[in-house]
């Protein structure tokens, strides 16, 4: 057995050991690389972003209103008699002067008469004083009468004359009276049922209401704002109760009935109260409605939606995307590369479930609707886009349009 290497086997067992101790190395780096931890990545948070969206934008106010007739008449008796007739029918539709009722006409029909006989007497006595004048003027002038004979004679013809004026005007009046005895109806609608019987003493000293007639297919919607209504109209130059003819739309109203159905006309705001009622701090207004088919009865109180304004190409935003805190108002808006900035904006009115911004945020920007509440300025997200929207839930402005064609067609229908 040898104790000792050659050069050669020496050289040779180092390489081997160095290739086996590079082996090694080599299996233990990717041992380590394989089995070495990686870094986890933060998982970005996600959003849900829509655009600003520009459109016109329809400013409603809501109030309590009630139906008016737009004409209410107290039929009433205007001479003193016993009621004979009625000839209507109680509840029904009468036109203008049709004939209501009859008061009994004998002693009205016998003062007219003998007013008409006192009348002839008197333009009889008046027909001979002319003639008593007529002959004493060219005696006079023959020196044939007296002066006072011309006088006395003109007197008396100027007296016969202001008796037959007087009693012209004694007849009108009683001609008039015999005429009261038979009532008209003054104006076309609905009239109610009658207030005294036949057989009944009716006049100004006894009962004189006799009936009510009500025109109401159109009625009038009254209802009341606020002073601050008043005032934010006011801002916009816009004058409640007045129709602006270089507007392209004006304050109208639409009601909803007691079954919250809305119904199919719309009317128009033609008068607002020029004070404000120290007690109760609002306005009284007036629209005036189509009724043709008398849904709307006088007296009915209904809920009133009122357009007040139409913000033209402004921008929107969903309400739930707005934080409203002692600052401010301020929305997340998304970047391009894909960072949130906390953005202060200024706000304007609600309508629906949006809010119109007047100032700090462009038309198109991205708004982050969902998922805000875990971000921080600068913060990357991933954005989600909104789901679309069903056929009940159209942006605002599309449903706007929408609602003004159907009313343009709803008044071409109308005035047909």
């Amino acid at each position: 057995m040898r104790l000792f290497f050659t050069k050669k086997e020496l050289k040779l067992r180092k390489k081997r050991v160095i290739m086996m101790i590079a082996c090694i190395t080599v299996l233990l780096a990717g041992y380590l690389i394989l089995t070495w931890p990686k870094k986890i990545q933060p998982e970005l948070p996600t959003v849900i972003v829509e655009p600003a969206e520009v459109g016109d934008v329809e400013i409603f106010g809501e109030y309590v209103g009630r139906i008016r007739a737009q004409q209410f008449v107290e039929v009433r008796a205007r001479v003193e008699g016993y009621l004979e007739s009625m000839l209507f029918a109680e509840g029904t539709y009468i036109t203008k002067n049709q004939v209501l009722f009859v008061i009994n006409q004998d002693q009205y029909r016998a003062k007219a008469d003998k007013a008409r006989a006192q009348l002839k007497k008197d333009e009889a006595q008046a027909l001979k004083a002319k003639r008593d004048l007529e002959r004493i003027r060219p005696l006079y002038a023959q020196n044939a009468a007296s002066q006072l004979d011309l006088d006395n004679a003109q007197a008396a013809y100027e007296t016969a004359e202001a008796s037959v004026a007087m009693s012209q005007a004694d007849l009108d009046q009683a001609e008039l009276e015999l005429g009261y005895t038979i009532v008209r109806s003054p104006l076309s609608g609905h009239i109610s049922e009658r207030n005294v019987d036949l057989g009944t003493l009716v006049g100004p000293g006894a009962k004189s209401l006799l009936a009510t007639i009500v025109k109401s297919d159109t009625v009038l919607v009254d209802f009341s704002m606020t002073a601050l209504d008043y005032l934010k109209s006011k801002e916009r130059n816009i004058e409640i109760g007045r129709q602006d003819s270089t507007r392209s739309w004006q304050p109208n109203i639409t009601i909803t009935l007691a079954d919250n159905t809305v119904y199919p006309y719309k009317g128009y705001v033609d008068f607002a109260e020029p004070q404000v009622d120290p007690q109760t701090g609002t306005f009284s207004v007036r629209a005036e409605m189509p009724n043709p088919n008398r849904v709307l009865l006088p007296g009915q109180f209904t809920k009133v939606k009122l357009l007040l304004d139409v913000r033209e190409g402004a921008v929107a935003v969903p309400q739930k995307a707005v934080t409203i805190e002692k600052g401010g108002a301020y929305i997340y808006v998304m970047r391009r590369d894909s960072t949130v900035e906390k953005r202060f904006i200024e706000l304007g009115p609600e309508f629906g479930n949006n809010m119109v911004v007047e100032r700090g945020l462009a038309a198109g920007e991205q708004v982050v609707t969902e998922g805000f509440h875990k971000l921080t300025p600068g913060m990357k997200v991933r954005a989600q886009a909104v789901a679309p929207k069903k056929e009940d839930e159209q942006p605002a402005d599309s449903l706007n349009k929408k609602a003004a064609s159907e009313n343009k067609e709803k008044d071409k229908n109308l005035s047909k």
